[in-house]
C-alpha cells in the first residue's frame, strides 16, 4: 500500500491528555516524514500544538451551541481539508459522526461507545480497566493504523518530546537565580499546588508539610506556581513553607510557563496538565494521584524517562476522594532519588 499523503490525528480533550498524545505524533511522523500530519485540538490547546515539531496543521475544534451545527460545521472542516485517514486517540460520538460525514475513507480509533459505529477501523482497547498508561493506550491506535497499511511500525521516540534551545533555557535559568539571589550547587523545585478543576489534589498543608521537610536537610529554593484563579491558592501555600521561595502568577503564556518548567530540577503537582508538560520536557516528576481506577498512577503516568518520574498515591484502603500521603515517605523518598547531591 502506498505510504498516506495527509492524516489527521485527534486528541481533542484537556491539555494534560493533549500532552500525552505526543509520543503518537512523533511515531506516526517518523513513520511516514513525508506525510501531513494534522492535530485537531481545542483552541485552548492549539498552541502547545504549534510547539510539537511532529504536528505539520492544527484544525481548531470550535464546537458549536447546538449538536447539528456542531458536527456540520466540524465535518466541513474536515472534508475541506481531504485527508487519507483519521485516528481519534480520543473517542467521542460528534468526532465520529463528523469523520463519517466528512467521507474519510479510514476512520481509525477505540472500539468503545457509540463513537465506534461511526468508524470503520477499529481497536478493542478497554481502557476503563487502565492496565496501561493513557499514552500506551494512544500509541497502541497508531501501531494498529500501520500495521494496516502492511507496513512494520519503526522504534518510539524517546524523550523529551518537547523542547526549547538550549541557550534560551540557561540564560532564563541564570536570570532567575540572579533575580531571586539563589546560590549555586540549589536546587530549584518547582510546586504547581492548582489542579485547574481536573484533578484531586493534596492540600496546602500536604504540600507545606513536603516543602519543609526537603528543606530542612536540602539547599533548595521552590518556586510556586498560580495558574488563572489560583492566585490565593499559591499565597496561602506561600504563608506555611518556611525556606526560601517566590510565588510566579500566570502573566505570560503557556510557552512561557513550558520554559519555566524546563528551567527547574524537580516539579512537583497533582495530576494535571502542566506535569504532563513537564514529563514532556524529560523534567524530574513528583506526582500525586488519587487510587480511583480511571485516575492512577499507571494510567495517567508521565512520558518522561523512567528514572526522572516518582509517584505516590493514597492507600487502597482510603477514601478516594482523598489524598491521604505520608509526607515524610514523600519526601525522604525525593530526596534519595533526586536530590542527593544537594544534601548539607
Amino acid at each position: 500500500m502506498n505510504n498516506p499523503q495527509k492524516i489527521l490525528v485527534i486528541r481533542n480533550d484537556k491539555l494534560g491528555d493533549f500532552m500525552l498524545a505526543w509520543p503518537s505524533y512523533a511515531l506516526i511522523k517518523k513513520q511516514y516524514p513525508e506525510a501531513e500530519i494534522t492535530a485537531l485540538v481545542p483552541e485552548y490547546t492549539a498552541v502547545m500544538a504549534e510547539q510539537c515539531e511532529w504536528i505539520d496543521d492544527i484544525l481548531i475544534d470550535e464546537k458549536a451551541d447546538s449538536f447539528i451545527k456542531d458536527i456540520s460545521r466540524l465535518s466541513k472542516k474536515i472534508k475541506d481539508k481531504k485527508f487519507d485517514a483519521s485516528i481519534s486517540l480520543f473517542s467521542e460520538s460528534r468526532t465520529a459522526i463528523s469523520l463519517w460525514l466528512a467521507g474519510i475513507k479510514v476512520r481509525v480509533g477505540p472500539a468503545t461507545k457509540l463513537a465506534q459505529l461511526f468508524l470503520n477501523r477499529r481497536l478493542k482497547q478497554k481502557r476503563s480497566r487502565s492496565l496501561k498508561p493513557e499514552y500506551e493506550y494512544n500509541i497502541d491506535l497508531i501501531r494498529y493504523y500501520i500495521q494496516l497499511n502492511k507496513h512494520s511500525p519503526v522504534d518510539n521516540i524517546s524523550p523529551p518530546y518537547l523542547s526549547f534551545d538550549p541557550d534560551e533555557i540557561n540564560t532564563l535559568r541564570d536570570k532567575l537565580m540572579s533575580d531571586c539571589s539563589i546560590a549555586k550547587n540549589t536546587a530549584i523545585i518547582l510546586i504547581h499546588p492548582g489542579t485547574g478543576g481536573s484533578a484531586i489534589n493534596l492540600t496546602l498543608q500536604h504540600y507545606a508539610k513536603l516543602a519543609n521537610c526537603i528543606s530542612e536537610s536540602h539547599k533548595v529554593y521552590f518556586v510556586i506556581t498560580a495558574g488563572p484563579g489560583e492566585t490565593e491558592t499559591a499565597k496561602n501555600l506561600s504563608k506555611l513553607i518556611k525556606s526560601d521561595h517566590h510565588i510566579q502568577f500566570s502573566e505570560g503564556s503557556i510557552v512561557d510557563f513550558c520554559k519555566l518548567i524546563n528551567i527547574v530540577d524537580v516539579y512537583i503537582s497533582g495530576s494535571t496538565g502542566p506535569l504532563h508538560i513537564a514529563g514532556a520536557l524529560n523534567i524530574r516528576t513528583v506526582a500525586f494521584y488519587p487510587t480511583k481506577r480511571s485516575a492512577t498512577q499507571l494510567r495517567w503516568q508521565t512520558v518522561n524517562d523512567i528514572d526522572k518520574r516518582l509517584a505516590f498515591s493514597i492507600n487502597k484502603n482510603a477514601n478516594i476522594e482523598e489524598v491521604d500521603i505520608d509526607m515524610m515517605d514523600a519526601c525522604l523518598n525525593i530526596c534519595k532519588t533526586y536530590l542527593t547531591k544537594y544534601s548539607y
